[in-house]
């Protein structure tokens, strides 16, 4: 009952924080601090698409793609000119890495810039070549997440990626070649998929253990309401009602050999967390349908890759659409993604909001104090078990919003 209380409350919450005004102008906030953020790159481009996913991605084109990482290039200078600062490089997709060189060049601008300590690249299972591999690390990628999803071929087949990426035993040993190259080497994994049993996790897991992975990424199924009409005619309808034993069992599995990076995010070692939007207060999004989050400001680019390619090309912005969060709404914001790392320090938010976090939030602690899911530990709220489920939840819905959002422009670009 709970649970379900929360899903409905944080859909009803988040399409209304994350619906932007029609007809705004959207501006990027003016930089005026040395704050140290982080640069979130999309390339929307893949070999070929998948059917549960809801991101931002077309069909790779290899002249478009080099367009489009030109016009990128320009993106990072004007927010140089800007007077931006970053000090960590997130790039995601689509698959990053369908033109290595050009990526490569992307990364070596990204760094001649801007005092960059951390680069995460993702990539699909087929990329794991020695060659690419090669031009990541002398590009100083220290964090590569690798597309999995599952290792079951029967799923693998039914999600479109077997004959893409090969058998999960294939996949398994490219991975396995791949550990100790990078700082850290994560599998991306999803559960919840139609279909999908315990028997499938179990396998699943391990895999993972078996390969004594980095770090692992263990998603719940995320897709806006466009791809789950889809999605009923190809693999089924989305049922959330097993999500929550099945989260169980990957706790079980992972928690006596990694640490909790994040309610959903699995960690060895002192490594790169998969969540940029936890990691960094922060973070502004470059490239065709990336959001960004600067100053209290939510706003996107363009979802057109031609016009995000043509704005570029006068030397302007490609901003699509912009909104300001009041005060609470950036409360919630920060109550949201930081306890999603297990734990929010309360005298941080209480500085950073001049005395007034506590004051303003006090319904949403209470109501989450009632239910038991977290535990205060002075100066931290530290998620309890059940409260890791619950905001495991919480962020489902959060990107099932900005999935809805990405639909929504879509079809405003009349992009399918």
């Amino acid at each position: 009952m709970i649970t379900q209380i929360v899903t409905r409350l944080a859909r009803r919450e988040f399409a209304r924080s994350l619906k932007f005004e029609d007809g705004s102008s959207p501006e990027l906030p003016s930089c005026r601090d040395n704050q140290q953020r982080l640069l979130y790159l999309h390339i929307p481009f893949c070999e070929a698409l998948c059917p549960y996913c809801s991101f931002h991605r077309v069909t790779f084109s290899e002249p478009l793609t080099r367009r489009y990482f030109q016009a990128l290039r320009r993106e990072i200078k004007l927010y140089h000119e800007k007077g931006y600062q970053f000090e960590g490089i997130y790039v995601g997709g689509g698959t990053p890495t369908v033109l290595i060189d050009e990526l490569a060049e992307t990364l070596d601008l990204a760094r001649e810039l801007f005092p960059i300590q951390d680069i995460s690249v993702e990539t699909n299972p087929n990329h794991l070549t020695p060659e690419k591999i090669e031009v990541l690390r002398k590009s100083k990628v220290k964090r590569l997440s690798v597309g999995v999803q599952t290792f079951n071929d029967d799923m693998l087949k039914k999600i479109g990626r077997y004959e893409k990426y090969g058998s999960g035993q294939e996949i398994a040993e490219r991975l396995k070649n791949t550990q100790g190259l990078f700082h850290t080497l994560n599998a991306d994994m999803i559960f919840n998929f139609p279909g999908q049993t315990i028997r499938m996790l179990e396998d699943d897991l391990s895999v993972i253990l078996n390969l004594k992975m980095d770090q692992v990424t263990f998603y719940p199924l995320m897709i806006s309401d466009l791809t789950r009409e889809i999605m009923k005619t190809t693999m089924g309808g989305v049922d959330f009602g097993g999500e929550e034993k099945l989260y169980k069992l990957i706790v079980r599995s992972l928690e006596k050999h990694y640490d909790f990076s994040s309610a959903w995010c699995f960690s060895r070692k002192e490594s790169l967390v998969d969540e940029y939007v936890v990691e960094f207060e922060e973070y502004a999004g470059l490239g065709s349908g990336a959001i960004g989050y600067l100053y209290g400001t939510c706003y996107s680019n363009t979802f057109d890759i031609e016009e995000y390619v043509s704005s570029l090309e006068k030397n302007r912005l490609p901003l699509q659409a912009s909104r300001r969060f009041n005060l609470h709404d950036q409360m919630n914001y920060d109550f949201l993604m930081k306890l999603f790392s297990t734990r929010l320090d309360i005298e941080a938010m209480q500085k950073k909001y001049d005395g007034k976090f506590l004051r303003t939030m006090w319904k949403e602690i209470a109501a989450f104090e009632i239910v038991r899911a977290f535990r205060y530990f002075p100066p931290y709220l530290h998620l309890t078990p059940y409260g890791r489920y619950l905001w495991v939840i919480m962020m489902r819905e959060f990107f099932i919003a900005v999935n809805n959002f990405r639909d929504y422009c879509r079809k405003q670009a009349k992009i399918t």
